[in-house]
């Protein structure tokens, strides 16, 4: 049994993995890891992380974190093993592609390029997975994934295409489960690069394209017209923000207009980058991307499509390489600091170059704040900045949705997390088999920010809380209580006891915090991870602890 009191010191920390032979008697435990301090150098919203007790952890922020506990519940800050982390030093292959975790399936196998196997933990706290193998495949084509489903090769599958909603809901052999459309489709602009560096271009860009025709032509049922980066079921979203609607004349006009103050000349050529995956919020990724180059034609830029790798569109994207970008974003829990602070806040990634001042300190101000009335108010006023600074332009809330067999009990289509396979039972078999948009980048998801990814990630690794299933309700996973004080500066955890790991080993506040230290402390010796860039932690919480100057 692990103990608390017997954490491995920093110092031995790094021994182990530079391979010192150093004395582990005399020395203290670490049970805590704090800032210096608040400000100054130090961005980060986190003041200390410390293990109380064995079962017991408590965060302690410089600000008020409302919605800590929903990125509590996020796949991205998932617990993992210290024992595991100490041994991979933080990453590598082992992490990447067999992470030991706390959910009810473990990995049998990653046949890249073809499927994962799950197959159930044995050591699982809760309820048993009702099928003990579960196989997650992958298609970039609609067509081909509905194919596979009536073929009966799988279970259920995700995303179906736009014309296939009315045939499977018609169909008494299979059920559609449509999602809550929480998700946003935007055209990316980095304002570093000419002449997207000129904020009336990117004015034009927004008042040039015709959202409303990509919805009608390109998106299943349930799918709207962005007005704004929030989508309307999320909390964040500001109905009386302002709008910019589509006038191609007035577009054109105010290009002209920058083209003559700023020197450059018309058409503007430049690229249209994306990534080949079918997504909820981008169902067709190649004819969307075609649609926009001809509107852009029109307005007078003349842009290359450009399709990516998924995982190295995602790394060019966050490190700010792209122009003009076809991206979007899922909700992963309900609250505005998922979709504005990631994307806008001081955190975030360089993306769309650089960031405004003005929205950074509005966000800011937003996330401290307890009273929602208070927060719609200063959010109104950052969808307001955004739309006047343009670092994208919103485009669509797409529907989307999951498909399964008629015959699967427990099929249900995931609200903020990927859908948990353990529920699911198919009486024909002893498996559950799923298809997906995309091939997972690595299991190790504390350092991804990719849907597919996650899904993957959910059956293995569990966080300190979770969502309901199909829902956003907060619930208890490896902690079973957690309270905040008065000024929601402090918030603690009660871990739940008894809980082992996929190799028998047993969970306890340790593994919270290496877990959380080795996203946090850009000086240790585990802040690895796949790239290092660790987009969702920076971008949520302000900044890492000891970070380099930049």
């Amino acid at each position: 049994m692990k103990s608390v009191l017997r954490l491995v010191p920093l110092f031995m920390l790094v021994a182990v993995v530079l391979g010192l032979a150093v004395p582990v008697v005399a020395q203290d435990a670490v049970t805590k890891v704090e800032a210096p301090e608040c400000g100054g150098s130090y961005a980060g919203n986190i003041k200390s992380i410390e293990a109380i007790d064995d079962f017991t952890v408590k965060f302690t922020f410089c600000n008020p974190d409302p919605a800590f506990p929903s990125k509590a519940a996020f796949t991205a800050f998932a617990i993992h093993s210290a024992e595991q982390l100490l041994a991979t030093s933080g990453g590598g292959d082992e992490l990447l592609s067999n992470p030991i975790g706390t959910g009810p399936y473990k990995l049998e196998r990653w046949d890249r390029g073809n499927e994962i196997v799950f197959s159930a933990n044995e050591f699982y706290w809760g309820d048993a997975p009702i099928e003990p193998t579960a196989i997650l495949r992958w298609n970039a084509e609609a067509a081909a994934r509905w194919n596979e489903l009536q073929a009966g090769t799988i279970d259920g599958i995700d995303n179906p295409g736009a014309g296939d909603f009315p045939v499977i809901e018609s169909n008494p052999d299979y059920k559609l489960y449509p999602r809550l459309s929480n998700n946003i489709f935007y055209l990316g602009i980095n304002n570093t690069i000419a002449p997207f560096d000129n904020v009336k271009v990117r004015q034009a860009l927004a008042l040039g394209i015709d959202k409303q025709r990509i919805v009608d032509n390109y998106y299943p049922p349930g799918s709207t017209v962005a007005t704004q980066f929030m989508p309307p079921s999320i909390f964040g979203f500001t109905p009386d923000s302002k709008v910019t609607s589509y006038d191609l004349e007035a577009a054109k006009a105010l290009l002209a207009e920058a083209a003559a103050e700023g020197g450059f000349t018309l058409p503007i050529q430049t690229t249209i980058s994306y990534r080949d995956v079918v997504r909820g919020y981008l169902p067709q990724p190649g004819i969307v991307a075609q649609d926009l180059q001809a509107q852009l034609a029109a307005l007078g830029i003349e842009a290359t499509i450009t399709p990516m790798e998924s995982g190295a569109f995602l790394d060019a994207a966050t490190a700010g390489e792209l122009s003009l970008h076809l991206l979007g974003w899922g909700a992963d829990y309900p609250d505005a600091t998922n979709f504005l602070d990631y994307h806008f806040g001081a955190g975030a990634s360089p993306q769309f170059g650089e960031k405004d001042q003005v929205l950074t300190d509005l966000l800011a101000q937003a996330a401290q704040l307890s009273d929602p009335a208070a927060r719609l108010a200063i959010y109104t006023e950052a969808n307001n900045e955004i739309a006047d600074f343009v670092p994208m332009i919103p485009i669509a809330h797409g529907g989307n949705a999951t498909a399964f067999k008629a015959s699967i009990a427990g099929a249900y289509s995931g609200a903020f997390a990927g859908e948990q396979f353990r529920v699911m039972e198919d009486p024909a078999d002893d498996n559950i088999i799923f298809m997906q948009n995309a091939e997972p980048i690595s299991l190790y998801c504390n350092d991804e920010s990719d849907g597919e990814t996650f899904r993957a990630c959910e059956q293995i690794n569990e966080s300190l809380l979770g969502f309901e299933l199909g829902g956003g309700n907060v619930v208890p996973a490896l902690a079973t209580e957690w309270s905040a004080s008065e000024d929601l500066t402090e918030w603690t955890f009660t871990l739940r006891q008894g809980v082992k790991f996929s190799d028998g080993s047993d969970f306890n506040a340790e593994d919270v915090l290496v877990s959380w230290v080795a996203m946090w402390d850009a000086s240790s010796p585990l802040h690895t991870g796949r790239t290092g860039a660790w987009d969702y932690f920076g971008a949520l919480f302000g900044g890492f602890l000891n970070a380099p100057e930049s």
